[in-house]
């Protein structure tokens, strides 16, 4: 906060603005921009690791992994997300409690009284005496688990059918010149296969986008908290004092996912025109008819 903001009473205007916008929680709401923004960096990737072993899974020739690849497509599919984004970090940290506790603490006893989830205070996870910060980054990581469980199976089910799209002739070609199934999928289906993936990929990132608010829901201070909290009225008992604000901090959130979606949408087309080169599909046989 600026040093001219130590007395809010005294301030009017575009001075009482200005030193309203850079109070603590201000602050910490420009950051939670950050934390959305951390949150799509690692889940993307994890989301598609999750995605291409479950793809890869599906199409395994071993009956028990490709149930295995197939039940986890099915199944987080199958089911709303809102009920995974709230049960994964739940089971996880109860899991990870139970299983330190069964480690550490002296006379464990059993985890599960009735309805009531009881560890010794040693098994908690963080400890009860531990900074904040290692909470609130317990709870990230938490989130970005279950985050990415459930859009790894919607990206497991975009890879597979890609894989089902690169034609079988171009498989059975190299098989034919004496290469191994591992050195077709490496060599031949898994680089044909994204020109196939990315229309389906671009969406899944679309949605990713648009379900980051559900943090609010696991407990994390995001930026729909610190917009609901900050919107709000504010009476005389705050330091800045004002009416019911929602519309307007809300309306900079809407801007803000506006914003990810058009540059998302840039970049996504440009990923999408380079592979589509020299590829026989609808992308691909655009780009050469524009060419000729």
């Amino acid at each position: 906060m600026l040093n001219s903001c130590s007395d809010p009473s005294a301030l009017h205007g575009l001075s009482w603005l200005l030193c309203y916008l850079t109070t603590g929680k201000h602050m910490m709401f420009y950051g939670s921009f950050g934390i959305v923004l951390i949150l799509l960096a690692v889940t993307a990737p994890v989301a598609l690791i999750f995605g291409f072993g479950g793809a890869l899974a599906a199409r395994s020739t071993l009956a028990p992994l490709k149930l295995l690849g197939r039940g986890y497509i099915a199944m987080v599919r199958g089911v709303p997300d809102i009920i995974f984004f709230l049960f994964v970090p739940i089971a996880m940290d109860q899991g990870l409690e139970y299983l330190k506790s069964r480690a550490i603490c002296p006379d464990p006893g059993p985890a599960w009284t009735g309805n009531e989830f009881h560890v010794c205070a040693a098994a908690k996870i963080p400890l009860g005496t531990s900074p904040q910060f290692y909470h609130e980054a317990y709870g990230f990581a938490l989130a970005v688990v279950a985050f990415s469980i459930v859009y790894g199976a919607f990206a497991a089910n975009v890879l597979f059918g890609a894989m089902q799209a690169v034609p079988r002739a171009q498989l059975e070609t190299a098989e034919a010149y004496g290469m191994t199934r591992a050195q077709v999928n490496r060599r031949v289906l898994i680089p044909q296969m994204w020109a196939y993936a990315i229309p389906g990929l671009s969406n899944l990132w679309m949605i990713l986008i648009k379900a980051t608010p559900l943090l609010f829901l696991l407990g994390i201070e995001d930026i729909v908290y610190w917009a609901r909290e900050l919107g709000a009225t504010k009476s005389q008992i705050y330091s800045y004092p004002h009416p019911d604000w929602r519309l307007y901090y809300f309306l900079a959130l809407l801007v803000f996912y506006l914003v990810m979606t058009k540059l998302s949408e840039i970049v996504l087309a440009r990923i999408n025109r380079r592979l589509s080169f020299g590829q026989a599909t609808a992308a691909g046989e655009a780009l050469r008819k524009a060419g000729a």
